[in-house]
């Protein structure tokens, strides 16, 4: 009798968990028939079990996703928001059946209309109501903004703001309990959609997660296209191939990386790295020998792509690329050829005139392009007092090598910040945490311990400790600010084993290795 109840019991729990189960699935297949709000089109709304691998038919192929795994059971909300006469957004909202009262935004990347299902699928996974946008557009090229403001006012910033409005109001009516807290995860264009939001928006969300900002975005564009008159093409003396930039890069780090008291490979503090690479020059005509040098020529390129764009009245617009990135910038930035980012804003946007030779760029195009500065794309505004009132917190983080925007770029914002609020770190330190992440280049990759939890191909723990969205949660719900960002450092690509991890130190401070361990041994440094 004693086996009978039990049995019983358990096929109760099991009928209960399979009823909770399809009360789910019904709830979601029958939610698209619930959604009245204004100017918003329902295309469908489907039920994702856990496991699937889901198929992305209607994707752009430029955005490189064909399929999209799926971590937990998922209600997916597909839809068309106007935002205009002439224009309109795709927005997807993916509900958790595990959900824990937590609204978050996604944001997207370079000029790209591409939702980013990897970043949906992570935080549906942790059991958040995430809801991201295709930014007014499809694709990564920039022509849909030719001769279109509309679709350069969704880029700039009313695309996410919509997707935020819209799916607070799904989230609310999906879920009786509705929402708590509000939370974004971005990064690189991310990052800048992140800080728009705070700068514009104060009160959308509690919580910004922002990485690698493309902020300063009209001069970002600029110093991408100022690469190119700096390299020349291909086979131009002043050019140099992947294999030269990985001589100027040995050279750099045996003049820099020690200088934090340890010799890895990783540059800890940029700020204290100013390379001459002068005595590399070589002593014959060429380095066809094999000897590990540069012409002069070339030289002088290094010293110049480690140097701030200018305007032609001396004034910074942008800082230098930091050091120590040469090697996963060569392919991208430095490879011979205009940056087709920067390429696509000034064809389709400033000039309006899709045949403009991007090789004949200068500082005065840099200049007219701020001048125009679109919805105020920029996104450099520095009083973030409404948001610190709001009792918003923002975290975000820079890779040391990034490749694709300076990590200099966002120190210089923070400063300006802390002058234009007139405060002191410690109190900007109330709201907003910026933490340099060495051995990280754009957003993730990188020679260091760059697996921080900021997206789901870096995550490799979820407690707070080891993950930025987690912390970031923390310190909103619990008023426990991150003092460090830990990072692992895997073994290899296929993430089998960590090989050290390393806590990343909060701006200004800085990482010193004091020993007296390995310098594999996160309790041998210090930010100081």
């Amino acid at each position: 009798m004693a086996s009978l109840r039990l049995l019983l019991s358990a096929l109760t729990l099991g009928t209960a968990a399979l009823a909770q189960n399809d009360e789910f699935q019904a709830r979601c297949e029958s939610f698209a028939n619930e959604i009245d709000i204004p100017h918003v089109k329902v295309n469908f709304a489907s039920y994702l079990p856990g496991g699937t691998n889901l198929s992305l038919v209607d994707n752009d192929p430029t955005c490189g996703a064909a399929y999209q795994g799926v971590t937990a059971d998922t209600c997916r909300i597909a839809m068309a928001v106007a935002t205009s006469s002439s224009s309109e957004i795709t927005l997807e909202a993916w509900f958790p059946r595990e959900y824990n009262g937590r609204f978050l935004s996604t944001g997207n990347g370079g000029l790209s209309g591409c939702i980013q299902y990897y970043d949906l699928d992570y935080t549906a996974g942790f059991g958040f109501a995430a809801v991201g946008a295709n930014n007014g557009h499809n694709g990564t090229s920039g022509l849909p903004f030719y001769q279109a403001p509309e679709v350069v006012e969704d880029f700039a910033y009313r695309s996410v703001h919509t997707g935020v409005v819209v799916g607070k109001k799904l989230t609310n009516l999906f879920y009786e309990e509705g929402f708590n807290k509000s939370y974004y995860l971005g990064c690189s264009t991310g990052g800048r959609q992140g800080f728009k939001e705070i700068q514009k928006y104060p009160r959308d969300f509690d919580g910004v997660l922002a990485g690698a900002p493309a902020f300063n975005f009209i001069n970002l564009l600029s110093w991408s296209a100022h690469f190119y008159p700096i390299t020349g093409p291909v086979g131009s003396e002043t050019y140099l191939s992947p294999d030269e930039w990985s001589v100027a890069h040995d050279e750099i780090l045996r003049q820099c990386d020690g200088l934090d008291g340890a010799e890895d490979g990783i540059i800890e503090d940029t700020d204290l790295c100013h390379p001459d690479l002068s005595n590399i020059i070589c002593q014959t005509e060429s380095s066809a020998d094999g000897d590990a040098c540069l012409t002069a020529a070339q030289v002088n390129t290094v010293h110049e792509v480690l140097s701030p764009l200018r305007s032609s009245k001396g004034k910074v617009l942008y800082p230098r690329m930091q050091p120590g990135s040469e090697n996963y910038a060569a392919n991208i930035m430095y490879n011979g050829a205009p940056f087709p980012y920067s390429q696509d804003w000034y064809r389709y946007v400033l000039y309006s005139n899709p045949t403009w030779n991007a090789t004949k760029w200068t500082v005065k195009d840099a200049e007219r392009a701020l001048r125009q500065n679109p919805y105020n794309i920029q996104t450099w505004d520095a009083d973030l007092t409404p948001f610190r009132r709001a009792g918003g917190k923002v975290l975000t983080y820079h890779g040391l090598q990034d490749q694709l925007i300076s990590s200099d770029n966002s120190k210089l914002y923070y400063h300006r910040v802390l002058e234009t609020m007139k405060l002191k770190p410690s109190e900007l330190d109330e709201f907003y945490r910026f933490f340099t992440i060495s051995g990280m280049a754009h957003c993730a990759g990188g020679d260091g311990a760059f697996n921080i939890g900021n997206r789901a191909a870096t995550a490799s723990r979820t407690d707070p400790e080891d993950n930025v969205l987690m912390a970031m949660v923390r310190w909103v719900e619990e008023g426990i600010p991150p003092e460090t960002v830990r990072g692992a450092k895997f073994s290899d690509e296929a993430r089998s084993s960590v090989e050290y991890y390393r806590r990343h130190c909060r701006y200004p401070r800085r990482n010193v290795y004091k020993g007296p361990g390995n310098y594999t041994d996160e309790n041998a440094w210090e930010c100081v």
